[in-house]
């Protein structure tokens, strides 16, 4: 026989000795000269009313060229040298890489990538401005 588990509550309806766990995804935190990059993903549906199959949506993340940049190691563009004017982008930045460029970490909902401050092509307004083939 399976003993049942008593729980008090409160005036408010929270249970006592029992504090509520928020699920957030972890990301890792770059080191170095490294960002975290979150690739480009198409909408679900074309302007034409097309609705894309999400396996066509995971090939053309992983193929994506541009991303969100979520977060920089302390060392990115610090290099004077190499960076005489300064970084090239910063968080919440789109930028544009090469296709097949960095890390990928896979995650729910998709991957992010883990790329060198090197590897940053071109900064970009919006995503949607660029064609997206693969």
């Amino acid at each position: 026989m399976k003993k049942e588990q008593s729980s008090i509550l409160t005036p408010n309806n929270k249970l006592v000795g029992v504090e509520p766990t928020k699920k957030e995804p972890k990301l890792p935190s770059p080191t170095g000269w490294r960002l975290l990059v979150l690739p480009f993903k198409m909408k679900e549906k074309t302007k034409g009313g097309i609705v894309l199959a999400e396996a066509t949506l995971e090939r053309q993340q992983v193929a994506s060229q541009c991303g969100l940049v979520l977060a920089m190691g302390s060392q990115c563009y610090r290099d004077k040298e190499r960076y005489p004017e300064g970084p090239w982008c910063k968080v919440n930045d789109w930028v544009m890489f090469a296709r097949y460029a960095g890390s990928r970490i896979k995650i729910d909902g998709g991957e992010i990538r883990l790329l060198n401050d090197d590897e940053v092509l071109a900064k970009l307004d919006s995503p949607e401005d660029i064609l997206h083939e693969y």
